[in-house]
């Protein structure tokens, strides 16, 4: 079985987890990989490296397209590993997925060349392939196995497609959204999503005219509402393609965490974290245990079957669930 020979000896007399561990980058490649694709043994994987897992920062970036949200995280990164902080970096980066091919852009590792020398930088590329919420579906799972790693720090940058971007606050310990002037009435139309979402607000390319109307209308959305922990997302303004702001941002992200260890809410925040992430464990569980029942003819014969009005397809999901509460 595959499930064997993933965590078999290598020939140097170790498995894969304690090769991921000891800082191999082909070892962390395939664990990631292993994960994403879903192959044979991706579970026994996880289960064996949670338990080296919960010490990393995890850092969520989103907002709209062009916003700049690779830079960021590119200038980001370069803060974080000056010698000063010296931090180990994973970057995962999702990308749209073609609806026609399943392919996607991954751009990102095209601008993030200069840290392709640094050891001490592992990036990452995924596509969404269909999955909502601006996240690949594994995501989280490719944040646990760089947690167990040992990377002080994981950065992921979402898609940036509006409200969806939401599912990015069940992962990140802090989450910036992103923010460009000239958006117009685009803070209106997401302010409803991500603007609640955000611990920072970032103004990019704040050089622009109408970056101060972009903090304005922030500031009077954050008055209209209070967060539960009463915390009041600070706004740094950069220009990343100079690096202006960046570190800032590392203060305004180091303000937030100190606060969140102040009030004794780091637990807290975990526990919400993970009830989300549960929920969404046991959907796609549920999910893949009906798909795996129902084959592909069964699945469309079923939706000829709706399309005729010779069945609603409330009822057929019913007896869909009611069989698979048999089989469990």
């Amino acid at each position: 079985m595959r499930v064997v020979t993933l965590f078999c000896l290598a020939p140097t007399g170790t498995t894969l987890v304690d090769r991921l561990r000891s800082g191999d980058p082909r070892a962390l490649a395939r664990a990631i990989s292993t994960v994403e694709n879903r192959t044979p043994g991706w579970s026994d994987l996880l289960k064996a490296l949670f338990p080296y897992t919960g010490k990393a920062r995890v850092i969520g970036l989103t907002g709209p397209p062009g916003a700049g949200k690779s830079t960021l995280v590119d200038q980001l990164a370069k803060h974080y590993r000056n010698k000063k902080e010296n931090h180990t970096i994973g970057i995962i980066a999702v990308d749209p997925t073609s609806p026609y091919t399943g392919g996607a852009i991954l751009g990102d590792r095209i601008r993030m060349q200069d840290h392709y020398n640094d050891p001490g930088i592992y990036i990452r590329s995924m596509a969404t392939r269909g999955s909502l919420g601006g996240l690949a579906r594994a995501t989280a799972d490719a944040a646990t196995v760089l947690d167990a790693s040992g990377r002080d720090l994981i950065m992921i940058e979402t898609v940036g497609v509006g409200q969806d971007e939401v599912e990015i606050v069940r992962l990140a310990d802090v989450t910036i959204v992103i923010l460009v002037p000239g958006m117009g009435d685009d803070v209106q139309t997401i302010k409803a999503g991500i603007m609640e979402i955000a611990d920072i607000f970032v103004i990019n390319k704040s050089d622009r005219e109408g970056a101060e109307s972009v903090e304005r209308e922030i500031r009077a959305l954050q008055s209209l509402a209070t967060r539960h922990d009463h915390w009041t997302p600070p706004i740094v303004k950069t220009v990343a393609s100079e690096g202006v702001g960046t570190k800032e941002l590392a203060e305004a992200i180091a303000g937030y965490e100190a606060y969140l260890k102040k009030e004794n809410l780091v637990f807290k925040k975990t526990v919400e974290n993970w009830q989300e992430r549960l929920v969404e464990m046991l959907r796609d569980a549920m999910l893949e245990k009906a798909r795996a029942q129902m084959h592909g003819s069964s699945l469309e014969r079923y939706a000829a079957e709706i399309a005729e009005h010779k069945r609603d397809p409330y009822s057929l999901v019913e007896e869909i669930v009611g069989a698979l509460a048999k089989t469990t």
